[in-house]
């Protein structure tokens, strides 16, 4: 457990571990069998001869009988043990990129609900080359080529799908938080308390009426026995251009610098292949990639589907984390990014009778 200060002591548990030994391990790693395939060749077609809008569509139209005796086990295994899954197996050569995008929507249906991942209220992502740059202050990582910093989405849960995989690179790069929290407590405890206090973070021009163009929250946070983390040093810097923002002080930066060092020491680097899903815990792990060298060809291109995830056994968040997540308590309906609509998760955006729930396909 850890305390305040001084009083910080190191954490312990399954999701505390080192990338070294965690690729040495197979337990988080699921692979489908016939039966389970099936089982999803089975709801796709269902939803298809339903005609079924995709944000519609819920565990319970998207049934998975055999598949579903996993997903208690990758709950558990996200929220209470090493904070990640991969799932694999799933045929990229008979099934298509429609196929695909029901795949990881049908799954992650049963594992959370949706939240919009940008101010246009998209609840199902492309993580692909767009051609846009990092370091512009409307920017977003996941529409570039370019390797990303270690970092977390704002979402409890992040589910990625590989639909197609680049010619080189686009290696991903996971690493335990808790763990990072160890080393420096260790190593530095004085820069972890850095990590504690507050730390200005641009909202990447994606903020709504009301809200500022920055949020103020903790690198590091623990309540009531959980630890979280929510970080993205690229938003800490964006925030520094803003009037208004204090200047970052030199431990403070220091402390950032360790925090990269370390996650780079303690990572798991892996390769998704087509057919991968790969599920993070956004508490206890920060993710990154290397950069992409793609084909030529548009049909071959790196093409990754993504959802943001609220789920329904989640950790209580300490107060002040509102801000940015909207709901603090356990279990509740949180995260995102809050588009035009005030639509965040796809609870509200169902439960909506106006021209948004009616008109909005994907």
């Amino acid at each position: 457990m850890t305390g305040t200060g001084a009083a910080r002591t190191a954490l312990a548990g399954p999701d505390v571990w080192v990338g070294a030994d965690l690729a040495k391990r197979t337990d988080w790693i699921h692979v489908l069998t016939a039966d389970e395939i099936a089982d999803l060749q089975r709801a796709i077609r269902a939803v298809r001869e339903a005609q079924a809008d995709m944000y519609s569509v819920t565990a319970e139209n998207f049934p998975l009988p055999v598949l579903s005796r996993r997903f208690a086990a990758i709950s558990d295994a996200l929220e209470y043990g090493c904070g990640i899954a991969n799932i694999r197996g799933i045929p990229t050569d008979t099934f298509s990129m429609e196929d695909l995008r029901w795949v990881l929507w049908g799954i992650g249906a049963h594992l959370g609900t949706a939240v919009s991942q940008n101010k246009m209220g998209e609840y199902f992502a492309e993580v692909r080359d767009y051609g846009e740059q990092l370091g512009r202050p409307d920017s977003r990582g996941y529409r570039t080529a370019s390797s990303l910093r270690f970092h977390t989405d704002r979402c409890d849960v992040v589910a990625l799908l590989c639909a197609r995989q680049c010619k080189e690179g686009g290696e991903s790069r996971i690493v335990s938080t808790p763990a990072i929290h160890n080393a420096m407590l260790e190593r530095r405890p004085d820069l972890l308390e850095e990590l504690f206090g507050n730390y200005y973070h641009s909202r990447q021009n994606e903020q709504v009426a009301g809200e500022l163009p920055y949020y103020v929250n903790p690198v590091f946070g623990y309540h009531k026995g959980r630890f979280t983390s929510q970080y993205s040093r690229s938003y800490v810097e964006s925030a520094q251009k803003f009037n208004g923002t204090p200047r970052l002080r030199k431990e403070q930066d220091e402390a950032l610098d360790m925090l990269a060092a370390l996650a780079e020491e303690l990572c798991l680097q892996t390769r998704m292949e087509p057919g991968d899903i790969q599920l993070l815990n956004n508490h206890v792990t920060y993710h990154s990639r290397t950069a992409i060298v793609d084909f030529d060809e548009p049909e071959k291109k790196r093409l990754v589907y993504r959802l943001w995830l609220s789920t329904p056994d989640s950790r209580e968040l300490p107060a002040g984390y509102e801000v940015l997540w909207g709901a603090t308590a356990a279990g509740a309906l949180r995260g995102g990014v809050t588009p035009a609509s005030g639509l965040r998760t796809l609870a509200q955006w169902r439960a909506s009778a106006g021209p948004v729930a009616q008109g909005a396909r994907q």
